[in-house]
């Protein structure tokens, strides 16, 4: 199988096909639109700035360069400054990394377990 290096798999045209996939499941699409709407809202406690650094904190972890390119527009639009990006770029990272040693935790023990129980008559 080739690939086309003309078409990129991360490509920011690519947001526009979100109403073409919605269409082909419109009560799912509007369900997770208004979803959207409710999370964009402006008058909760979180303010829309503090919303998008949120969303921008989990679009690093989930890796989702479509969602880095809407909210960081996004953030820039409600205020957000160069240096709160980027002190949320470290927060999410060393989050990321407290995931991977509580999941290290986690494959220790299952090592062990399995280790007892290989070692069981």
């Amino acid at each position: 199988m080739s690939h086309d290096h003309h078409h990129p798999y991360s490509d920011p045209a690519d947001l526009g096909r979100a109403r073409e996939v919605g269409a082909l499941a419109p009560e799912e699409f509007a369900a997770w639109r208004a979803f959207q709407q409710a999370v964009d809202r402006g008058d909760g406690a979180l303010p829309r700035r503090i919303r998008e650094l949120l969303s921008i904190a989990v679009a690093l972890t989930t890796q989702c360069s479509y969602c880095l390119d809407v909210h960081t527009a996004q953030a820039r639009r409600h205020g957000v400054t160069e240096q709160e990006l980027a002190e949320v770029v470290f927060v999410a990272a060393a989050v990321r990394a407290g995931g991977s040693l509580a999941h290290g935790l986690q494959a220790m023990k299952l090592y062990q377990a399995h280790s007892a129980a290989a070692a069981a008559p």
